[in-house]
Order: structure tokens, then C-alpha cells, then sequence
């Protein structure tokens, strides 16, 4: 690619597109990777190189890329019908099916679901519905919100002002207001004080909770929100008995327990739910992502049906239940959702999942052993390497060394895109369709870059 012509899409790209989640100082000068085609779990570049696509898009093309099915399905679905709202008693019968399909597949305690086009649109929702739902009840008080440090929930103002990570809160103002509280992260290998079981780690992080509970009010706490297994934080699944304390807790106190399924659910976590894996029944879920395979943009904010009888029994106090999105619950997102969940079923594919999580959790866990890595965890299909300058200590490189992004461009080299998270985490997360062969191959890039990065990385 002749970078220095200003009509390649290099020059283009740097000229005028603004990137997510990127140093955008430094993209004047890098520019960008240009991936122009992808097939199975692996993606080709503007050079022609290929790479397994080792995090699955963003944690979400359980199903790999070029999928006939869904491609066929969205044609049909398109020149049927191209657009169709389901505000003001309208519906049409994707949605309907849709709803229908994620209600039965969802835990006995969620009943509704309330179509977007995002997790941050349905973390946001989930708000919204939290303080209708009080206000519903006449608590207008009870609005606060309980999130956890590094814990991941979106964008949005609301949505990030529960994303406890400094990226998207510093500099942005948030949280917006003091609605938005966080507790400790349970990540028991960074955050555990010495001598520390995980159960001892759990109840202390659970009275923690309560603690905050009993000194803003009960009746001022409206909900608490986190990922079974967070994701973007830095992939940590929790402590044992983290999830029963802290649900119980709430419980106790009359707070909502939301799940943020949006990395979690439709089997990534080796269950159909992240809930399920931890072993807690939800208020409320946000779902998206796996929900339709990434293949179009379809999110999902799901609801007791305590909850929803609450709500709906107090909309007509305005009218109208008065949040909607134009194209949640689009047709054609919709009829690829539910095409989605049917190749779920018909191939078995949560039953792969946990036949392929032995290998992938073993050649994870050998990870440990390198010297550059602190700690390597994960369940199912999804996992980390948490890199540290000395093992002993758990000392972490200085941020300036930018230990993550360094492991993901050594990786990168031997053929596997990764991800780097927060905390000198290095996220793994292939599509669900994965084989043992592939798992393979993803590890032994691992291992080379794990290799060539400590050699930098020490150099340094």
C-alpha cells in the first residue's frame, strides 16, 4: 500500500476517520490496520496477510465470519421487510419470535425483553427502567447505582458513568452524578490482602457492599450492576462465592441485582448464561453482542416480570412508556438474531463450548508459567494473561512501557490479533466455532510473543 498517496485509504483513513478506543495522536503517524475480508475465525489484511482473529470481532462473532446462513437470512429479511418500528402497538413478527426465543432461553427469574442496538444502549435502558420502576413505586429517592471498579457497562453518559475504568471516565466528566457508585474490583490476585482465601476475599467484598448499603440507605440504593465474569477490565472471573454473597446482600436490602450478560451471555462462559456459571438468578440482563454473532448491531434489555408489571401498570401516568430507540428491534437484526440462536441449537454449540474449554482453559493455565505473566485465568471460552515485571512481587511494568499493546504486537507478528485490556491484561476470546487445532495455534502464537516480548520489554 503506497501510503504517501493521498487517495489510498491509508491517507484517507488518517484524514478523516475518528477511531474508538485509540490513541488518536498516535494514528496520525501508525495509520491503521485495514482488515478487508474474513472467513471462518480468521481475518485478511489490506497486505494479505492473515490472522486468527484470537478476541472473536470484540468479544462478540461467536460465530465466526461468512456465515451463510445469517447472510441468507438478512437478504430475505432486508426485501421482505426493510424497516418497521415497534413503537405505539406496533410489532412486526421477528420481534415478537425474538422476544419469545430469548425469554424461554433466559433464567426463570426474566420474563421481558426490551429491544436496542447496543450494550451500552441496553445498560442505559437498564437505568432508565431502574428509576421509572422506583419512581413507579414511589421511592423517588432509591436511584443509586452500586458498578465496581474496572467493571466495563458502555458509553453512553449513563452506561459510562458505571465504567469504572480511567479511559472513559477521566476527561469525560463522569459519572455524571452521584447516583453512580463502585465498589472494589474482585479480582482476588491483585486486590486479596495477604493470606486472603478467595471465600475470605468474597465475604469481605460482599460486606463491602453492605457497608455502602447501610451508609447511603437502603432506601436510597437502587440497584447493583456487574459482569458474572468481567470482560474489558481485564477478563477476572470472580472468587468463589463472590456472586451468592453479594446477591444476597442485595437481596436483603431491597437492591436489583442487573447481570451485564453483553460479553458473558449465549455460552461463552460455558453456560447459556454468565449468571448461571456464577449461580445467581437476575433482576434484570443486558444482553448483545453473541445475540445475533455481531453479524448486525442488536442489543437486548431484559426484565423481571415483577419489575415489568411495575412499569407498565404506571406508563399510563405519561401515556406512554417513553424510551424507544429507532431501530431497536429492526426486523432485520432481529430475524439475524433469532437465526443466530437457531444455529446455537442445531449445532450444538454451547455442547462445543465445553467440550473445547478443557484444552483452551489447560493451554491458558500453562501460560502462567512464563516469566513475563503474573497470573493467567478464565473460564469457557474466554481468558487472560495478567503480565507482570516480577512474579515474585507482582510488581507491573510502568505504564509508560505499555506492557499489553507490546504483547498484542508480538503476538500479532506470529499471526494472532489479541487484545490488550487495563492492567497489563492480554484478553483471549476466539469465536465459539474454534476448534482444538485452532486453540493450538492461538496458544503457540502466545508462547512465541510472550518470548520476544519479555526479551523487549526487559531490554527496556
Amino acid at each position: 500500500m503506497n501510503i504517501h498517496n493521498p487517495n489510498s485509504l491509508d491517507a484517507i483513513d488518517k484524514a478523516t476517520l475518528v477511531h474508538p478506543y485509540t490513541d488518536l495522536h498516535a494514528h496520525d503517524d501508525k495509520g491503521p490496520h485495514i482488515i478487508e475480508r474474513a472467513e471462518g475465525i480468521r481475518l485478511y489484511d489490506s497486505d494479505g496477510r492473515a490472522f486468527i482473529d484470537g478476541v472473536a470481532g470484540l468479544w462478540c462473532t461467536a460465530l465466526g465470519f461468512g456465515e451463510d446462513r445469517l447472510v441468507k437470512v438478512a437478504a430475505e429479511a432486508m426485501k421482505n421487510l426493510s424497516f418497521s418500528h415497534v413503537f405505539s402497538h406496533r410489532s412486526h413478527p421477528a420481534a415478537i419470535e425474538l422476544a419469545d426465543r430469548l425469554t424461554k432461553l433466559a433464567p426463570d427469574s426474566i420474563s421481558r425483553a426490551f429491544f436496542v442496538n447496543s450494550g451500552s444502549e441496553a445498560v442505559d435502558a437498564a437505568i432508565q427502567i431502574v428509576w421509572n420502576y422506583n419512581n413507579a413505586l414511589g421511592r423517588p429517592e432509591k436511584k443509586k447505582i452500586i458498578g465496581r471498579d474496572r467493571g466495563y457497562h458502555g458509553v453512553t453518559v449513563a452506561a459510562g458513568s458505571l465504567t469504572a475504568l480511567p479511559y472513559k471516565q477521566d476527561d469525560f466528566d463522569l459519572p455524571v452524578n452521584d447516583r453512580f457508585l463502585r465498589v472494589t474490583c474482585p479480582h482476588h490476585y491483585r486486590y486479596a490482602e495477604a493470606g486472603e482465601s478467595e471465600v475470605e476475599f468474597s465475604a469481605r467484598l460482599a460486606q463491602e457492599v453492605e457497608d455502602l448499603i447501610l451508609a447511603e440507605g437502603a432506601d436510597k440504593i437502587a440497584a447493583f450492576i456487574g459482569e458474572p465474569i468481567m470482560a474489558a477490565g481485564g477478563v477476572m472471573p470472580p472468587p468463589e462465592g463472590y456472586w451468592v454473597a453479594v446477591a444476597e446482600v442485595c437481596r436483603r436490602h431491597d437492591v436489583l441485582v442487573i447481570c451485564d450478560e453483553v460479553v458473558n451471555g449465549f455460552g461463552r462462559t460455558g453456560n447459556w448464561w454468565g449468571s448461571e456459571t456464577v449461580g445467581i438468578q437476575p433482576d434484570m440482563m443486558t444482553v448483545a453482542k453473541q445475540l445475533s454473532s455481531a453479524y448486525l448491531p442488536i442489543g437486548a434489555t431484559m426484565m423481571s416480570e415483577e419489575i415489568y408489571s411495575v412499569i407498565a401498570k404506571h406508563s399510563p401516568k405519561n401515556g406512554v412508556f417513553g424510551i424507544g430507540m429507532t431501530y431497536g428491534g429492526h426486523p432485520v437484526c432481529c430475524a439475524v438474531a433469532l437465526e443466530t440462536l437457531k444455529i446455537y441449537e442445531d449445532r450444538d454449540i454451547l455442547g462445543h463450548v465445553q467440550a473445547m474449554t478443557p484444552h483452551f482453559q489447560k493451554r491458558l493455565k500453562a501460560l502462567g508459567e512464563h516469566p513475563l505473566v503474573g497470573q493467567a485465568r478464565g473460564e469457557g471460552l474466554i481468558g487472560a494473561v495478567e503480565l507482570v515485571a516480577d512474579k515474585e512481587t507482582r510488581e507491573q511494568f510502568p505504564p509508560a512501557m505499555k506492557a499489553a499493546p507490546t504483547l498484542y504486537n508480538h503476538v500479532a507478528e506470529h499471526g494472532v490479533l489479541c487484545r490488550p485490556l487495563p492492567g497489563d491484561a492480554m484478553g483471549i476470546c476466539p469465536p465459539m466455532i474454534v476448534t482444538e487445532s485452532e486453540i493450538d495455534e492461538i496458544f503457540d502464537a502466545i508462547e512465541k510473543g510472550l518470548d520476544s516480548a519479555h526479551t523487549a520489554l526487559t531490554a527496556s
